[in-house]
């Protein structure tokens, strides 16, 4: 399993098609079959996400337990606003709050990923 923690870049794709595949399924209509057909690939995503993050989490974690924790436990956040996002607008009911969450986590998420060691170095671009 060492591709999984080789390097950063599996999960990183996974979270940036898992955001594309959420805005897409969230800008169509709420009834649509293309919404619903999105949205369970973006479950299989949502999985992949978290066998990707767990792993890294798993193998690196001994370098700075609690900020990986923390990342790993608003990752899971920011999924679960998501989905939230998802659910509840296709059931008509206010989705504000969990917008407001879902960016509050994802910024808290990308900066523990960013700031943690095993990161990009966006600088050495």
């Amino acid at each position: 399993m060492d591709f999984l923690t080789a390097s950063t870049h599996l999960h990183i794709t996974t979270w940036v098609v898992g955001l594309i595949l959420f805005f897409a399924a969230a800008a169509m209509a709420a009834d649509s079959k293309g919404r619903k057909i999105t949205q369970m690939i973006l479950r299989v995503f949502y999985i992949l996400i978290i066998i990707t993050g767990g792993a890294l989490f798993f193998e690196f974690s001994s370098i700075n337990a609690m900020e990986y924790g923390l990342k790993f436990l608003f990752g899971l956040l920011t999924i679960g606003m998501m989905e939230m996002v998802l659910v509840r607008g296709k059931k008509g009911k206010s989705t504000g709050l969990f917008w407001l969450l879902f960016a509050v986590f994802l910024f808290v998420t990308l900066f523990y990923g960013f700031r943690l060691p095993l990161n990009l170095d966006f600088l050495a671009f």
